[in-house]
């Protein structure tokens, strides 16, 4: 993404199409402010009903033949390939986010004596797969993160200089504290070392623009429970296609290998792994989550990924006013390159004031000492202000 401001008439016009999508798509935010998107995002009302008309029809299975369900996930793998700009053929689907990072863990070409990178504060579905190889001799480093709490980016990259490392495992953005990564010059670095960049990417992927066509990453997982507003069960892997044919996973599906799309066959078995990344897939999927995920990608795209992180990060500077004024410690990044949709403030009582904001009917979290507030893109200004009415009144 280019981090450049928007023309303010621009703005206003992408402000104004965004209310009459919350209106049209989340009606219950007329009496709630959800800023809870990192833990939980909502399903909008199309994907409800497409989820409604699926399940109307799972009741009656001979309504969903064969061909009918590999399309509702061949469609997801499209949908997914859009949002980076990859190729359909580089996406397994996936029910969460730790299924592609332990695919990576060990699918990966990993012997005793290499060592996996792994910032200090990572949320822990990206530490523990990794932390499991050290009974198998790899060594894992969890790198010490900068004063501010944030992944010590110079430091990683000085560290791949050392020929043992052979994996760097990030977030696109930090859970804790929004921080989003220069995946741009983590890959660079890596490929430069011949280190494979593996990414949890629930933290950004809907929010923040990333081209795998752009930036090179290797393994990417994510969740669609959070930013792709997409019901719980649905997720994907993106495997770059150079290193599809290259990966074997260590646990397989009965559908990852050639020739069961023929079910009047399956008993002439063939050992050969599908040539694309649904040698990945665990079947059987959930097919309604991923019918319901298409929907809400689809509508993001309609929207455009930019748009949403332009939008995002604009409701933020009153947040920085306000913590600016109050001297109130910002946890997050200001600096354009390293911005998520995630902004989150350390008040003096953190659990304080958490809980005057959940009484005022604000829905957010606390995480690692701080108030996180995660809008999407159908929050308002007028939702952030009352966040930062209800901490004047604390006290």
């Amino acid at each position: 993404m280019t981090d450049v401001a928007y023309h303010p008439t621009r703005l206003r016009a992408l402000r104004d199409g965004l209310r009459a999508l919350r209106a049209a798509e989340f009606p219950w935010t007329a009496d709630t402010v959800y800023l809870n998107n990192a833990s939980i995002g909502p399903i909008p009302e199309r994907t409800r009903r497409a989820l409604d008309a699926f399940t109307a029809k799972r009741t009656a299975p001979h309504l969903l033949p064969d061909g009918e369900l590999r399309a509702v996930l061949q469609a997801a793998r499209e949908a997914i390939a859009g949002l980076l700009n990859a190729a359909p053929g580089e996406v397994a689907l996936a029910t969460n986010t730790s299924h592609g990072l332990n695919l990576a863990a060990r699918a990966l070409p990993l012997k005793p004596g290499d060592m996996v990178l792994v910032s200090d504060r990572e949320f822990p579905a990206n530490v523990y797969p990794w932390l499991l190889l050290q009974k198998q001799g790899i060594e894992v480093e969890l790198a010490p993160c900068g004063a501010e709490g944030w992944p010590d980016e110079d430091y990683l990259v000085e560290r791949l200089h050392d020929p043992r490392v052979r994996v760097l495992a990030v977030s696109f953005v930090q859970f804790a504290n929004g921080y989003r990564a220069d995946l741009d010059r983590l890959g660079v670095a890596c490929r430069a070392n011949g280190t494979f960049l593996v990414v949890d990417g629930i933290q950004g992927v809907g929010n923040s623009v990333l081209d795998v066509r752009e930036t090179p990453v290797d393994v990417l997982a994510c969740g669609g429970q959070k930013w792709l507003l997409s019901p719980w069960g649905s997720g994907f892997v993106y495997v770059r296609k150079e290193l599809v044919s290259a990966l074997e996973p260590a646990v397989t599906g009965w559908m990852a290998f050639e020739g069961t799309d023929d079910f009047s066959r399956l008993t002439e078995y063939n050992p050969t792994f599908r040539a694309d990344a649904r040698r990945f897939e665990m079947v059987t999927l959930p097919y309604q989550d991923f019918y319901g995920m298409t929907e809400s990608i689809r509508m993001l795209a309609e929207i455009g990924i930019a748009d949403i992180a332009r939008y995002t990060r604009a409701l933020h500077e009153a947040v920085f006013h306000w913590a600016d004024e109050k001297g109130t410690r910002l946890v997050s990044p200001r600096d354009e390159v390293h911005r998520s949709a995630i902004v989150c403030i350390a008040p003096d009582r953190p659990a304080e004031a958490f809980h005057a904001l959940k009484r005022a009917h604000v829905v957010c979290s606390l995480r690692e000492g701080a108030i996180r507030l995660a809008p999407h893109c159908y929050n308002t200004a007028e939702e952030m202000a009352r966040v930062l009415d209800v901490l004047d009144q604390m006290k």
